[in-house]
């Protein structure tokens, strides 16, 4: 995995936690449900790349 893959996909998370704060504070959910979806899809991608990583 390239350095760039992770911090594209943590800065994936770190986006998904503040909407999902922001949703929490504003009472927003939308908002929230939105910043959950990019958490799991930031992780899943991490995942994906550490399954690629395994298998070289």
């Amino acid at each position: 995995m390239g350095i760039a893959d992770k911090a594209e996909n943590t800065a994936e998370k770190l986006t998904g936690q503040a909407k999902e704060k922001a949703g929490d504070v504003t009472d927003d959910q939308d908002l929230q449900a939105e910043g959950k979806k990019d958490q799991t899809k930031g992780s899943l991608k991490n995942a994906g790349e550490n399954i690629k990583d395994a298998f070289k």
